[in-house]
């Protein structure tokens, strides 16, 4: 495990793609595993930003999302799918074929759920995964208490989840189940890169890299990957 604790949110976004950006120079037919959120958009930022200075090529590249919402439809402005399109994307030049996202809109979502598993594992699986963190310690929408052994599955999400993406909705509604990337399928990504910003996440982060191991707080699991990178902000600025 490697922890890097960077100066600022701009120093957090930049270190974390130029991580991204090695990878997929080194590796231009790589897999990414990406996240949602407000932490990762600053990063999202500075890879779009040198895709246009001709700096990084994506067209290669296939990426998976970790999670999206039950119920809400691919261009719903709130969705994930909306999301990514906004923020990565559309400012870059990602195959649109190439970008996967769980499909919460599934008439079967068990099936959604194989299927995407399927679609990982065809690709070869995931070279590098983006994550952020949950204040009560959650990796994509797995929740304190998830097993371990999971795969991709369906989700209910907590009140305390609820409450943190509700910024992200005009009305405060957040759907309350989602599908989400299961953390053993995470945990097979060959490198990890996990972010966190705020000093909001500094207790999870903390429980996470220097604790038990324990359901309770999922992103503990991490200690047990061999190739994790983590970058942080969590102090108060002064």
């Amino acid at each position: 495990m490697r922890v890097i604790k960077a100066k600022s949110y701009q120093d957090l976004s930049r270190k974390a793609a130029n991580i991204i950006s090695a990878q997929v120079i080194l590796k231009p037919n790589c897999v990414l595993g990406l996240a949602t959120g407000n932490t990762p958009l600053g990063t999202y930022r500075q890879l779009a930003d040198w895709y246009r200075k001709d700096d990084i090529d994506f067209s290669q590249v296939t990426t998976f999302n970790l999670d999206e919402y039950v119920g809400l439809a691919p261009d719903d402005p709130q969705s994930y799918h909306s999301y990514m399109r906004r923020n990565l994307f559309d400012m870059v030049n990602l195959r649109p074929e190439a970008c996967h996202i769980p499909d919460g809109c599934a008439a079967d979502l068990s099936a959604a759920c194989r299927d995407y598993d399927a679609a990982i594992a065809q690709a070869g699986g995931i070279d590098l995964q983006l994550l952020g963190i949950g204040s009560n310690g959650h990796i994509a929408f797995n929740e304190p208490g998830a097993a371990f052994e999971k795969d991709t599955h369906v989700v209910t999400l907590r009140e305390s989840t609820l409450r943190a993406n509700s910024s992200f909705f005009s009305d405060g509604c957040v759907p309350r189940q989602a599908i989400t990337m299961g953390i053993r399928l995470i945990m097979q990504a060959r490198k990890i890169l996990l972010i966190a910003e705020g000093p909001g996440k500094r207790n999870a982060l903390h429980r996470a890299l220097y604790g038990s191991i324990s359901a309770e707080v999922p992103a503990s699991i991490l200690q047990l990957h061999p190739d994790l990178t983590v970058i942080c902000h969590v102090e108060e600025d002064t």
